[in-house]
């Protein structure tokens, strides 16, 4: 089958306007039929990135041919004799990591929003070539990719293959002026992209990060062999998230996130850790750990799609949620976590579960499914309505570890390294797509245990997760308390709770009402997600002193709120709820005997 050529050229940088052609040697005699995925695997919404398409022509040879829409993202050329060259300008100009990116400073780009798929040539060979800006905009850019390359410059720019089509879509590029720092885990080359400004400790960085690498690669016996990992990261003023491919990772931090040269951090912070830096390696950990679980040991509903539209799943919760679980459980593997840390750290997932209401009306299996109508379009009402399979699946991931320790002679690393031996070893075989349910009928067989039960209950109803139990079978006390403020995120803490609550979330920096939460205070008293707050008691609100007024409230005292919706000013008597017992905290109690060989088998202490 002849090869699928791309070209990639940043047309006009300040227009945000990548121009992308798609050569076809042998077309369809019929009419080439071509199409444009509708969403990115590993983010789960349609996101139409046709949308951003500004023109599309085609020709062959020095003739044009018609092209026909035939719906949203698809095209139809008319019939040619010979080779084939699609054309289209994208305009570029989203900043996350789902989509593509031109400015005069950086590039970016997935394949899912440039590249139109020729029907009937899905498993053809692919080149990709790319171009630098013209002018003195890209004298100094380089590109960074893991697509193979066959013949680039120094600087990367050229021309690159790919298996088939689907890997051409999971090899992200990066271009720009941007930092590389290359580093070794296991004898396999990786390096830390950084597009942007910013100043790191850059030795901490690499250390912290080659530590973390090296964990999970021991995990799954070293496998699989790589020619080479990058984390492409933009570096920026806001801004957090990542999305997973096959040989990288495409990921969002602040300045702040990154560790500072000399920096001192605050007495108690977990395992010396800054809370910034801790969220940023466990990023790291996550998008890391999806070259496991997801990129190999894929979902079956998944491997099936070819992008067009929902693909339906009840399992997100074992893709997502246990490799939530992983993520800082790696930080304290690799010991840049220590026990008393790692264990705030799983107070603030249970913290967030427990503010969630959404917990006892949406079970983790609907929300896994309903990922696309729910998780990535959330509202005012979504704490009332959902559950976070990444959140509440972190914590069944935990609740499935403990339990297999203590009943079985297995734990939660032996059933993700025999879905490694099963689905996803492509280094001796095919990747095998995991069935669904596949989690779970596997769990029973490695284990020998019926755990039926406990999956129903976990995922399939909206029963709380026996935390505490399981963590007392482990030296662990858990307790729930109330919050000491609004930026208590759980965990161990010195001070004492003060105030009431008012059942409602405001905006960040803003006193829009954000979330008002189901049976609180403000719901009863008739507030909406989208209200501004004025005044409380005659006296004006701000933003920043928010939290502060909150710790000065009495319990059982009602409240005068005036407020606006749309332009109208409105008042409200809101009778202050008690602290919800909504937090929670974990620490290591004293242990001897079983109980204390379980703990250390299961922390590493």
């Amino acid at each position: 089958m002849s090869t699928i050529r791309y070209t990639v050229r940043p047309a006009d940088v300040r227009a945000h306007l990548f121009a992308v052609t798609c050569a076809v040697d042998t077309p369809d005699p019929q009419g080439q039929v071509f199409r444009l995925p509708s969403w990115i695997r590993g983010s789960y919404r349609v996101r139409d990135f046709a949308k951003h398409v500004v023109r599309v022509s085609a020709q062959t040879g020095e003739r044009s041919l018609a092209v026909e829409r035939l719906d949203k993202r698809t095209l139809r050329c008319a019939p040619a004799a010979g080779p084939l060259t699609l054309e289209c300008l994208v305009y570029a100009h989203d900043p996350s990591v789902r989509k593509a990116w031109l400015d005069a400073r950086r590039g970016f780009f997935n394949g899912s929003s440039l590249f139109y798929g020729p029907q009937g040539f899905e498993h053809a060979p692919v080149e990709v070539t790319v171009h630098r800006p013209p002018g003195p905009d890209g004298a100094a850019w380089r590109v960074a990719t893991t697509m193979t390359p066959i013949a680039v410059d120094a600087q990367g720019f050229g021309r690159y293959a790919a298996a088939d089509y689907e890997e051409a879509l999971d090899h992200p590029f990066e271009f720009g002026e941007f930092e590389r720092l290359d580093f070794s885990v296991d004898g396999i080359p990786h390096a830390l992209v950084l597009s942007g400004r910013c100043e790191p400790d850059r030795e901490r960085l690499v250390r912290d990060v080659t530590k973390i690498c090296h964990v999970q690669r021991e995990l799954f016996g070293q496998e699989p062999t790589l020619d080479r990992y990058l984390f492409l990261i933009r570096v920026a003023g806001s801004g957090y998230g990542g999305l997973e491919h096959r040989a990288s990772s495409a990921l969002i931090c602040t300045r702040h996130d990154l560790p500072r040269p000399g920096q001192n951090l605050p007495a108690g912070q977990a395992g010396g850790l800054g809370r910034e830096y801790r969220g940023f390696l466990g990023l790291v950990s996550h998008e890391y750990f999806h070259l496991w679980n997801v990129k190999r040991i894929g979902a079956e509903r998944f491997a099936a799609s070819d992008l067009a539209a929902e693909a339906y799943t009840r399992d997100l919760w074992h893709y997502e949620g246990i490799t939530s679980y992983y993520d800082d459980l790696s930080l304290l593997r690799a010991g840049v976590l220590d026990a008393a840390g790692y264990l705030d750290v799983l107070a603030e997932t249970a913290t967030r579960l427990q503010r969630t209401p959404g917990r006892l009306v949406h079970s983790l299996a609907e929300a896994s499914f309903e990922t696309w109508l729910k998780y990535y379009r959330p509202d005012e009402n979504t704490p009332n309505a959902t559950v976070s399979y990444y959140v509440k699946g972190a914590l069944v991931a935990l609740c499935l570890d403990l339990h297999l320790r203590l009943r079985s002679t297995v734990s939660l690393d032996d059933v993700m390294r025999e879905l490694w031996r099963r689905h996803g070893n492509a280094d001796r075989h095919e990747p095998v797509a995991v069935p669904e349910g596949g989690l779970e009928t596997l769990a029973q067989d490695v284990s020998g245990l019926n755990l039926k039960p406990q999956f129903d209950a976990w995922l399939r109803s909206t029963a709380e997760l026996p935390l505490a139990e399981l963590l007392t079978e482990f030296g662990v006390t858990a307790t729930l308390r109330p919050a000491l403020g609004d930026a208590d995120p759980g965990g161990r803490t010195n001070g004492k709770p003060a105030g009431a609550s008012l059942g409602l979330r405001l905006r960040n920096g803003d006193t829009t009402i954000a979330h008002v939460i189901a049976g609180g205070a403000a719901q009863r008293a008739g507030l909406s997600g989208g209200d501004q707050l004025v005044a409380l008691d005659g006296f004006r609100l701000a933003a920043s002193q928010w939290p502060q007024r909150l710790m000065t409230l009495t319990p059982g005292r009602d409240y005068h709120l005036h407020y606006f919706r749309d332009d109208e000013l409105l008042c409200a008597t809101l009778t202050a709820d008690p602290l919800p017992l909504d937090t929670w905290t974990l620490t290591l109690a004293d242990a001897s005997g079983e109980c204390l060989a379980r703990r250390s088998a299961w922390l590493g202490l």
